[in-house]
């Protein structure tokens, strides 16, 4: 575990009972549906209760690792272009641009791994599932502000795209390693992407929700994701895109 149990109970009576402020911020709903949800959650009679259940999301079992037989019964089509928008395909940026490009805008990244690492996992998770691992990478920039944080999420969480957030000191979903929270992120683009269950045991809590919603019906395109990963979000997909071409062009 990435940080001490003090901080946890910290973090989690921080979530418990912070005071929601209005923001004009967009908001981090994840969800596929257009509206605002209430969910009526469970009340927790202590904060060691709510510290233990806290604790109890961060198993990482063996499966998690364990690759599925049908992982390679699929083919990814070949992006040659930046001006293709779409989300699953192949990556443009190589690696080294990639890091290169986040220690221009932050030298000193707020995470439990190396610079180098992190960008290996998107490329490693993305390539898996057969998601974009260049442009999914730019979208953790965008939710983290370059990995400063500084908004609801804290950096112990391994959360690089703001899943379950949705303001107002609402932290959302905590993951037990920074591989583990990037695939998350990466299955949560799937799930929205494609209708193909991802190849490894499934880490996104919310991947379900978005499959039920959406049925047989996906989304192709990052701009897409404008109004559905975040609300307004007018110009989403389109910031995350300008970010890979950024990466492009140093």
């Amino acid at each position: 575990m990435n940080f001490s149990l003090n901080k946890l109970i910290a973090a989690v009576a921080l979530g418990a009972f912070a005071i929601s402020l209005p923001t004009t911020a967009d908001a981090r709903i994840h969800d596929p549906k257009f509206e605002t949800k209430i969910v009526e959650k469970k009340s927790v009679t202590t904060l060691r209760e709510a510290v233990n259940q806290t604790m109890s999301r961060y198993a990482e079992p063996e499966e998690l690792f364990a690759p599925f037989d049908d992982m390679k019964n699929f083919s990814v089509p070949t992006t040659i272009s930046t001006s293709d928008t779409s989300i699953i395909g192949t990556p443009i940026a190589t690696q080294q641009q990639c890091v290169k490009y986040l220690l221009r805008n932050n030298p000193n990244p707020n995470l439990s791994v190396s610079a180098e690492e992190i960008v290996a996992y998107y490329y490693e998770e993305g390539r898996r599932e057969g998601i974009r691992p260049d442009v999914a990478f730019c979208q953790a920039l965008k939710e983290t502000g370059f990995f400063r944080y500084g908004g609801d999420v804290i950096p112990e969480q391994n959360n690089y795209c703001g899943l379950g957030t949705t303001g107002g000191g609402v932290k959302g979903e905590f993951f037990s390693s920074a591989q583990i929270g990037v695939r998350a992120h990466i299955q949560h683009l799937l799930a929205y992407s494609s209708t193909r269950k991802p190849t490894l045991p499934i880490v996104d809590p919310r991947y379900s929700l978005v499959r039920q919603t959406y049925g047989s019906r996906t989304l192709g395109k990052w701009q897409d994701l404008n109004g559905r990963w975040a609300v307004p979000g007018n110009f989403y997909g389109q910031e995350i895109l300008s970010m890979f071409r950024d990466i492009l062009i140093q």
